[in-house]
């Protein structure tokens, strides 16, 4: 059973993901990480500057810094298995400003403005709607042959001329009227979208606001898995409620408990408290540790008290297997994004090495994030790679 729990204070909104009393995701917003979160968010931009040397350019789109954009974010996304086309100079495609529609792909910070692209993604239930490509591709989850060709044929015969899409995981085994449905609404969406923009003048505006976070996880969690919502403020609760019914999720109970510390209630502060330090314990008496830099996220699996009781190999590969089952679950709790370098004990069989590899893939089919595991390098780390759920406050 997943519960979300929605806990407003004062000073910041807290929203916990729980299954069966644990902890599995947690999102915590205050109002400068509120005033930060445009990712996802649509915009009619005016170039303001561009740079030959870097095929790239500025964009205003309205917020605190101008936002950053490729030229290969800006050419017709094509599909790169089976073409291969050479990229043209900025300055021969766009203008200075030119007003251009763009999505922000990764929220600014201290350092940098936002990263956009004119590759617009809608996101739905089953879909993701793709404005202006023809590429349609699914779900790596998806394993079953037959029910990837009934899905991609449903999109192949109905998508509107020069659009694509990704076909998600929970359109798996759903009813053809069901999906379309879906697409329906993504496509009203988009045509409202591109009126808005036809119809702006030269100031940068926002078109399109991303889903909330627990707009998100209604979405992106399997269907009627969801039993229960609850908050502890008036205000979230109407919103929440209002948001349910638009997205037609009927059987999910939304619950006010107003004026409760729901943290307190569910017994959740300690495992929050945990999934913000540094170091984490196994079981077995191991531990990893996961340290953050500017390029990449380095998690290292150590022995720690685990002695164990057969060989050195028997006992290193004890360890490894409990900080993988660790590791995914601390990077759906933390969600954590970008390149991800595991520096597991050393193991000396091939064997071993391969089932960490094959455990570290399947414990991460729980994520509903995308990941990539790109396996062992020569120096024997673990290379991977996942993309952010949210931008939040870790």
């Amino acid at each position: 059973m997943i519960e979300l729990i929605v806990n407003k204070d004062k000073d910041k909104k807290i929203i916990a993901e729980v299954e069966n009393g644990n902890l599995v995701e947690i999102y915590e917003e205050n109002d400068e990480s509120k005033k930060a979160r445009n990712e996802g968010n649509i915009y009619s931009g005016i170039i303001k500057d561009i740079i030959p040397g870097m095929q790239a350019a500025f964009i205003d789109i309205g917020i605190e810094k101008n936002s950053f954009i490729h030229v290969k974010d800006i050419i017709p996304q094509i599909d790169e298995k089976v073409e291969k086309k050479e990229e043209p100079k900025i300055n021969k495609i766009i203008k200075q400003g030119q007003r251009i529609l763009v999505q922000v792909q990764k929220d600014s910070n201290d350092k940098k403005g936002a990263r956009t692209s004119a590759h617009i993604k809608i996101p739905g239930k089953y879909v993701i709607l793709m404005p202006n490509t023809n590429i349609i591709t699914i779900s790596q989850k998806i394993q079953d042959e037959k029910e990837k060709s009934r899905l991609l044929k449903i999109m192949k015969e109905n998508l509107p001329e020069n659009t694509g899409a990704i076909i998600r995981t929970a359109a798996e085994k759903k009813s053809d009227t069901e999906i379309l449905k879906d697409l329906k609404l993504l496509e009203n969406k988009w045509n409202k979208i591109w009126q808005k923009f036809n119809a702006c003048d030269n100031n940068p505006q926002i078109l399109y606001k991303s889903p909330s976070i627990i707009e998100k996880l209604i979405l992106d969690l399997p269907e009627n898995s969801i039993e229960v919502i609850e908050t502890n403020n008036k205000q979230e609760y109407t919103e929440i409620k209002e948001k349910a019914e638009e997205m037609q999720e009927q059987n999910i109970k939304i619950e006010l408990s107003e004026n409760i510390n729901l943290l307190e209630k569910y017994d959740l502060e300690k495992q929050i408290e945990k999934s913000k330090q540094r170091k984490i314990w196994l079981k077995c008496g191991g531990f990893i540790t996961i340290d953050s830099t500017e390029a990449l996220i380095a998690i290292d699996v150590n022995s720690g008290k685990y002695t164990g009781k057969s060989t050195l190999e028997e006992t290193v590969y004890k360890v490894n297997y409990e900080a993988t089952i660790e590791i995914a679950k601390q990077l759906r709790l933390r969600d954590i994004g970008g390149i991800i370098i595991i520096d597991y004990i050393d193991m000396q069989k091939q064997e071993n090495k391969d089932k960490i590899e094959q455990l570290l893939k399947t414990v991460l089919k729980q994520d509903r994030a995308k990941t990539q595991v790109e396996g062992f390098t020569k120096l024997n780390l673990m290379e991977m790679t996942r993309k952010h759920i949210c931008s939040h406050n870790s």
